[in-house]
């Protein structure tokens, strides 16, 4: 582990990218629904996560940015391209994991 922090940053935003580039061109078939209920997060959660590292360095952000750049495209035509329908099965597990790793849906 380095103790310089620009390093680390460095190597943290390598390893974001690398995720990011794994979600959106290896495995765009992975739904959110899955990533949820199986890890805790998805990817719109990576889009929440980056407009409030945004906001919280005085950047303005809303939600629609956020998800174009994890995304890649516009949250409308990535789900139109890569979103399959969910049964009521996946539809609940979700709702549970959603409530565990993110809180109440608003």
């Amino acid at each position: 582990m380095t103790d310089d922090d620009q390093t680390r940053t460095e190597l943290e935003a390598a390893a974001f990218r690398a995720l990011m580039h794994h979600l959106l061109e290896k495995r765009p078939d992975v739904q959110n629904i899955d990533l949820m209920t199986m890890a805790g997060f998805c990817r719109n959660c990576l889009s929440r996560w980056y407009q409030e590292a945004a906001n919280a360095r005085g950047i303005e952000m809303d939600k629609a940015a956020a998800r174009e750049i994890v995304y890649g495209m516009p949250y409308e035509d990535w789900v139109a391209a890569h979103q399959t329908p969910a049964d009521a099965d996946k539809q609940a597990a979700f709702a549970d994991a959603f409530a565990t790793n993110v809180g109440k849906p608003e």
